[in-house]
């Protein structure tokens, strides 16, 4: 079981603007700030996603979970909206299997970064 991620950003205010919109359809929020981290998380108020100033080596691909198909839809709209680049629009990818609904779009850093539903419609 995964307890948290750290995701290395160059420019920490850019891709918090970034990931505040569009992890808001998600129900998630900034819940904890450090000097060079920031942390969210849902209403529980416990951060799992870490966003930190560092030299990404590499892109990284993250998945959040969306309750339903009109939240991966939100996702991928907020995303857009706070300067994400697509990656891929809402829609069914029936490759994985039959019910993987999911959207994708790029951070500032190229990290691509997706919201699937694994519930039929």
């Amino acid at each position: 079981m995964i307890d948290h991620v750290v995701l290395g950003v160059h420019h920490l205010d850019e891709s918090r603007h970034f990931y505040e919109n569009a992890l808001r359809p998600l129900g998630l929020k900034v819940v904890a700030q450090r000097p060079e981290l920031i942390g969210f998380g849902d209403d529980s108020g416990r951060p799992f996603f870490w966003l930190g100033v560092r030299e990404p080596t590499h892109r990284a691909h993250v998945a959040f979970a969306a309750a339903d198909r009109a939240t991966v839809d939100a996702f991928h709209a907020a995303a857009l909206h706070a300067g994400g680049v697509d990656n891929g629009p809402p829609g069914l990818r029936p490759h994985y299997h039959e019910n993987y609904y999911a959207a994708f779009a790029f951070d500032a850093d190229g990290n691509n970064i997706e919201a699937v539903c694994h519930r039929p419609a």
